[in-house]
């Protein structure tokens, strides 16, 4: 059975393929660079890999756009590599898990060439088609997430279709049992190619309100930006009827049941809704949907130990049983040490959140480059390549410097990524954390973040145990996980001074060793936690 569950409490490790390890030089990334890096990947201590797309696209949305579920695009390789990064994967004992983008296609493909030609064809009714109001405007107000309108007129069908995301990026109609259908057809293409397991892109998005009502206003104060720019209109409106309709929790267990034929097999929904915690619980009840949820969460600006208290205690209130799977950092958003420890974070401070991330109940997904301590880059504007940075410009700059090229080794042209120019810049200030440096260097945030895990292992209670917030204050995050009978007791200190904690004085607690940190004075039931320092005990009574 635990075989089976290999997941809960599992770390995946997220690989941006464009920017990881670049074979062939052209200056993208692709899939031989990814299998050549997997003695790397492996020696940090994950037990999966989660590689975002590389199916046909045209790179509208970098893979997020998909013109062929069942191929790869060419600046990534072919078919023949990705099962051969599937064995190799395996060989080393990884678990490979890959993006399924469902709620939406490119305009390229097939499908919908198909589609918009006309309105009586075999594939009509695949998309979201709506005609325009007798003014001639859309159907409704919905909005997309990269701004404007969701819904593009195309002159061909003189109709509008809808997307959520760009106008290059059509919804599915997924009312249409034919198109729920073929969607798990592509999902079992992989699983027959030996994948164990899916992240599924925006999955709370494949329905849309069939009345096509309009989404209600929401007041300032309550808009927020949840990774994304809070100066985009998407923010000022209650998402009630584009996504997170209650017909997705049916297909969810359609995935579910498709899965369950997989032994062994995982899925990991992305949401963003409305009240994403909620939407994790429900996506995970039962053990007939997902697997497991992570939202955005702990990928927003908010950093406090009030917050991650709230938050966490939140989600437990809600999930009555499900798993969920925390995330500090994606190819979305800032980098988390940018984001959370402003223009000079600490080394310090990497390990500690690292270390933090770990300790969670439920799974992790750490984002390649958190376990070399990486900073948010900043991109000319000459150089942005994300279109959702092009549109916003200059108040949000995109997601580009979070996707820069992996600094592999400081001696050499493009920190060792390619030898042409990369599709984003290497950072000047990357070189400084290339792997090979880091490798180097006992106390550096890489060796750091393999000797957790490496410790972790041998912790049931940080992989599989219950949470319980205990002692703390404003600056410091105190938790109990408990496992078959057995505590600990996790403390982390936020901030960039000293902080004096006083435990629980009806428990005895043992200080943990073997876990990477030092510099805590514990006597007793009082502890001196050091500026972003970490202290594990057992706790006795």
């Amino acid at each position: 059975m635990q075989q089976n569950n290999w997941w809960r409490g599992a770390v995946i490790y997220q690989v941006y393929p464009r920017s990881f390890m670049d074979s062939n030089n052209d200056g993208l990334g692709d899939l031989q660079g990814i299998i050549s890096k997997l003695d790397y990947i492996s020696a940090l201590g994950v037990d999966a890999v989660w590689i975002s797309p590389f199916f046909k696209s045209p790179q509208k949305d970098f893979g997020y756009d998909v013109s062929d579920y069942r191929d790869v695009d060419d600046i990534y390789g072919q078919l023949s590599d990705f099962d051969e990064l599937i064995n190799k994967a395996h060989e080393f004992g990884l678990k490979i898990i890959i993006d399924q983008v469902l709620s939406h296609t490119s305009d390229q493909h097939a499908w919908f060439t198909e589609s918009r030609s006309s309105r009586e064809n075999d594939k009509s009714d695949w998309y979201v088609w709506a005609d325009a109001k007798e003014d001639g405007s859309p159907p409704n107000n919905w909005l997309a997430i990269f701004g404007g309108s969701a819904w593009q007129w195309d002159p061909q069908r003189k109709q509008y279709f809808l997307h959520n995301f760009l106008p290059s990026q059509p919804d599915l109609n997924f009312h249409n049992p034919a198109v729920q259908q073929q969607m798990l057809e592509e999902v079992e293409f992989w699983l027959k190619r030996g994948v164990d397991g899916f992240r599924l892109d925006a999955i709370n998005f494949c329905f849309h309100d069939q009345q096509l009502r309009d989404n209600p206003a929401k007041p300032e104060a309550l808009r927020r930006g949840l990774g994304f720019s809070v100066d985009n209109p998407y923010a000022y409106q209650y998402h009630y009827y584009n996504n997170t309709r209650p017909e997705n929790v049916v297909f969810l267990e359609s995935i579910r049941q498709l899965l369950d034929r997989y032994t062994g097999t995982v899925s990991l929904g992305e949401i963003s809704s409305e009240d994403s915690l909620k939407t994790m619980a429900e996506y995970t009840a039962n053990d007939k949907r997902l697997h497991m949820a992570y939202s955005f969460e702990l990928l927003v600006d908010d950093f406090s130990a009030d917050y991650l208290r709230k938050t966490i205690e939140t989600l437990e209130q809600k999930i009555n049983g499900g798993w969920p799977c925390w995330s500090m950092g994606n190819h979305d958003v800032t980098r988390v040490l940018s984001r959370w420890c402003g223009e000079k974070p600490s080394v310090d401070m990497a390990k500690m959140l690292n270390a933090l991330l770990f300790s969670l109940r439920g799974s992790v997904s750490s984002y390649q480059g958190e376990e070399l301590g990486l900073t948010e880059v900043e991109i000319d504007r000459e150089d942005i390549q994300d279109p959702f940075g092009i549109a916003f410009w200059p108040t949000f700059k995109g997601r580009d410097g979070c996707r820069t090229p992996m600094p592999w080794d400081d001696n050499l042209a493009e920190a060792g990524f390619s030898q042409h120019k990369p599709w984003l810049p290497v950072a000047k200030e990357h070189y400084n954390f290339s792997v090979n440096r880091q490798q180097q260097d006992e106390h550096s945030v890489l060796n750091s973040y393999r000797h957790f895990l490496a410790w972790r292992k041998g912790q049931a209670e940080l992989q599989y145990g219950d949470i319980t917030f205990s002692s703390g204050n404003d600056e410091v995050v105190c938790f109990e996980r408990s496992y078959q009978g057995n505590t600990l007791l996790a403390c982390f200190n936020l901030s960039n001074k000293e902080q004096e904690i006083l435990l629980d004085n009806t428990s005895d607690y043992i200080e943990m060793e073997g876990h990477g940190f030092d510099g805590a004075q514990f006597d007793s039931n009082r502890l001196i936690l050091p500026a972003y320092k970490v202290f594990f005990a057992r706790v006795l009574s």
